[in-house]
């Protein structure tokens, strides 16, 4: 039986959703252009626990390289949907 991937609109919308809990955040407030560095409460401790709770919804492990490239939501999603093709 074989799975479908999910859209890269599903993923961003994930990965928003990750982000404004993990940030606590309200997602209506994060666009996916929105540089998570400059989100108020945001700090590295902050970034790295949304990608180790992306990794274990998708059951994904992210390259470090990919990531500490990549400060959007829209990247975040890019690099996910990249690790899921895989």
């Amino acid at each position: 039986m074989t799975t479908s991937l999910p859209t890269i609109d599903q993923i961003t919308q994930a990965v928003r959703r990750i982000v404004a809990e993990v940030l606590a955040v309200p997602a209506p407030q994060l666009g996916t252009d929105t540089d998570l560095r400059e989100v108020e409460g945001a700090d590295s401790i902050k970034v790295l626990r949304l990608i180790a709770r992306i990794e274990r919804e998708y059951d994904v492990q992210l390259e470090d390289e990919d990531v500490f490239g990549v400060s959007t939501i829209a990247e975040i999603a890019g690099v996910l949907q990249k690790a899921l093709k895989l």
